[in-house]
């Protein structure tokens, strides 16, 4: 496993940061991003994890990532 890389976009005056370990896997900071709609970023992503549509997206994705996932576990979400 490589060091993680931290680097920084700039948009509408919020400082978002980016990380990668081999520039093909790249995460974006969610907790940033949340910022600039709120000064408690915490509830902004709370919400969000609320939408069905999110929560599908999570379900989906750990199909294809993750070889230990439980899709029957998954249903209770």
């Amino acid at each position: 496993m490589g060091k993680i890389i931290k680097d920084t976009i700039h948009a509408n005056g919020i400082d978002i940061g980016i990380y990668t370990q081999d520039f093909e896997n790249e995460f974006i900071s969610l907790t940033d991003i949340a910022r600039y709609k709120s000064d408690d970023p915490t509830a902004v992503i709370q919400n969000w994890m609320r939408n069905r549509d999110v929560i599908e997206f999570l379900g989906l994705w750990e199909r294809l990532h993750n070889p230990d996932f439980k899709p029957l576990e998954f249903e209770g979400v």
